[in-house]
């Protein structure tokens, strides 16, 4: 039961409509945490209807105007308790992983490209928390209180994209990815002799 306290988090952080929740989780939150507009409504309103968020007094009562939400006590009790909350690691469940056991079974016929595609994924979300970390913590040595907790899960975003990038090329390089020698997209070992 995460997203429910993401959402807290997120309203801690800045009291939020809907469409800025949705906006926010788009652009940080929904990198390591992702939720479609419509769960992040539907939970809206399970929090509000638990006492754990309301909506702020409108200025002008205007049909079709947004809601604005905060956190009450007894979300934030909900978000310290979780935090402090006990939790072993998740098994990584990819599909890719099981794609490629499977290929030792049935042939990989294709899956080159797959590898290939998923590697360049990989890349562009690396460049794009890099990019991230240049332009919001540029001297993370810095960093005191809760930039550093966001800076910390911005490096562990980096780290896992880290991994991939060289996990996928290995992958390639052992696939034999069927891409023809001589190709700059060639990765595998057979070529470099």
């Amino acid at each position: 039961m995460s997203l429910p306290h993401a959402i807290l988090t997120a309203l801690l952080e800045k009291p939020s409509s809907g469409l800025e929740l949705t906006r926010r989780f788009d652009k940080s939150i929904g990198y390591f945490w992702s939720a479609t507009h419509q769960q992040i409504y539907r939970e809206l309103g399970k929090l509000e209807q638990a006492g754990k968020i309301r909506a702020l007094p409108s200025v002008q009562p205007t049909r079709g105007q947004k809601k604005e939400y905060e956190v009450l006590p007894a979300g934030r009790e909900d978000l310290a308790e979780w935090v402090a909350r006990p939790e072993d690691p998740k098994p990584v469940r990819d599909p890719l992983l099981l794609r490629l056991r499977a290929a030792g079974v049935v042939g990989g016929e294709g899956l080159g490209a797959e590898l290939r595609r998923h590697l360049e994924l990989h890349r562009r979300q690396l460049a794009e928390y890099e990019e991230i970390e240049e332009r919001d913590f540029p001297v993370a040595r810095l960093l005191t209180g809760q930039d550093r907790l966001r800076h910390l899960v911005l490096r562990g975003g980096i780290e896992l994209e880290t991994f991939w990038t060289k996990w996928l090329t290995d992958a390639l390089r052992a696939f034999g990815d069927g891409t023809p020698c001589g190709s700059p997209d060639r990765v595998s070992p057979e070529c470099d002799t």
